[in-house]
């Protein structure tokens, strides 16, 4: 066998056979988005649970405006308390809105969820919730 030609088999065997280390260099590149992408799922969660409160508040305050001879007022407050009780840290700077026309009442409850990321804001979310409000009637006439 000449020169070159045990030159050329050792060091292909010296290469696959002794790769120490490649496991830690492949750590050093996948972690990142590993990382990245749970930071991710997490965030789209918590913008998820502040939407839920949000619509929850939404819906309960717009219940409360439907009921006869009950106003927006009384909507915006049984949203505020809605909030109050149960958004926390995960609905942050929560704004409540109550509008009606004369037949229908909207809701509309806006705020933040919290960020997993500090120094930067959270998401902003904006629910709202409507419906006709109650009103006596007599049968036969519209």
């Amino acid at each position: 066998m000449s020169r070159p030609e045990r030159l050329g088999s050792w060091w292909q065997g010296r290469r696959w056979g002794d790769d120490r280390g490649d496991a830690s260099i492949q750590m050093a590149i996948v972690f990142p988005f590993v990382l990245l992408a749970t930071i991710a799922v997490i965030q789209a969660s918590l913008w998820y649970y502040a939407r839920q409160i949000a619509l929850t508040a939404a819906r309960e305050g717009a219940g409360a405006a439907r009921a006869y001879q009950a106003g927006p007022g009384e909507g915006a407050a049984r949203a505020r308390e809605v909030l109050d009780r149960t958004a926390g840290d995960s609905l942050l700077g929560s704004t409540v809105a109550a509008s009606s026309d004369g037949q229908r009442i909207r809701v509309q409850v806006s705020g933040r969820a919290q960020s997993m990321i500090p120094g930067v804001s959270g998401l902003h979310v904006t629910q709202s919730a409507s419906g006709v409000i109650e009103a006596w009637s007599v049968a036969g006439s519209d």
